[in-house]
């Protein structure tokens, strides 16, 4: 099977492209830079370049999508172009070249109105509730990608969205929780005791390919996938702390007040945005401070899928990581 990746040149990207390399499948790839996995053919360009798109799709079987822009700020119209626009271009090229299976990776947040998920499955996408530009894009691409599965011609859609995903070389987020409580400025909000879900890297791969073996017999549906281990916010954030040689955060906000001044950060981001992401947002500061943890029985069953690195065996492999550095 050749198997289209986009995005490989990220964290999740390149390992899922490793993932269906160390099986022997032929394995091309889509994004702006060079991915960097030895022994895919890279096809340098946006999901956003219909000429681009339509050379990455032809001959291949399967597709998995994970470009996006990924981000807690930025203008509206920026997420919609690559997130929403994007994946429209992606899937016309896909059922114009014939391509027989699409994995549209999504994300939970498309489900989360800002209130707990606890024990939930894949709740309904929803961009009218999702928060952040982020959010709503994904919430709409993952409803314009399942839409066209059973489309004649199209390919059997499945939309996955792993949950918090981290392991070494992560730079979107355990880098800026490492970088944050460094500098002592990476606070608990509330008591940190919320539940929260997450995936170590090599297992959300593994649930993706999962899926795009899967897509003939569970297309049309939406799965979180996640390790299955919920702990509380701040025993992850300690946990990577540790791993990566640094002191946990000890010091708290309360939850209503990060939520406050995450909005009026964004306000201010909007007239002078910085060079990296905002310290907080509203999204943000409601992700540190709910609960959202996922009932895993469907996408275990359905998938034929269980992630095989638990969350201490990624902390240790995380360690290893930090150590080899220093």
């Amino acid at each position: 099977m050749t198997v289209l990746v986009t995005g490989a040149s990220g964290l999740l990207g390149g390992a899922v492209a490793r993932a269906l390399l160390a099986r022997g499948e032929r394995v091309r790839t889509l994004q702006r830079r060079p991915s960097g996995v030895p022994g895919t053919q890279d096809v340098l360009g946006s999901v956003t370049d219909p000429a681009v798109v339509a050379r990455a799709v032809d001959g291949v079987t399967g597709v998995v999508h994970l470009a996006a822009k990924v981000s807690l700020a930025g203008r509206p119209e920026e997420f919609e172009a690559v997130n929403v626009g994007g994946t429209r271009t992606l899937l016309d090229a896909a059922q114009r070249a014939g391509v027989e299976r699409f994995v549209q990776v999504s994300s939970p947040s498309v489900a989360h109105a800002g209130s707990s998920l606890v024990g939930v499955g894949a709740e309904p996408a929803d961009p009218r509730r999702a928060r952040g530009h982020y959010a709503r894009t994904k919430a709409a691409a993952e409803l314009l990608a399942l839409a066209r599965d059973g489309e004649p011609g199209a390919p059997s859609v499945v939309a996955v969205r792993p949950h918090v995903v981290w392991g070494p070389g992560d730079t979107q987020l355990v880098e800026r929780i490492v970088d944050r409580a460094a500098r002592g400025r990476l606070p608990l909000l509330g008591h940190g005791a919320a539940l929260i879900d997450s995936t170590y890297v090599d297992n959300a791969a593994d649930g993706i390919v999962a899926a795009l073996d899967r897509a003939p017999a569970v297309h049309g549906r939406a799965y979180v996938v996640t390790n299955g281990e919920p702990r509380t916010v701040a025993d992850l954030l300690g946990g990577i702390c540790r791993a990566a040689g640094v002191r946990p955060p000890a010091w708290r906000v309360p939850a209503g007040l990060a939520r406050a001044a995450g909005g009026a950060v964004e306000a201010v981001w909007r007239v002078r945005p910085g060079t990296d992401e905002p310290p907080m947002t509203r999204f943000l500061a409601e992700q540190l401070s709910t609960a959202h943890w996922f009932d895993q029985r469907a996408t275990r069953a359905e998938l034929r899928w269980r992630p095989a690195v638990s969350i201490d065996e990624g902390l240790r492999r995380l360690a290893a990581h930090y150590a080899g550095r220093r």
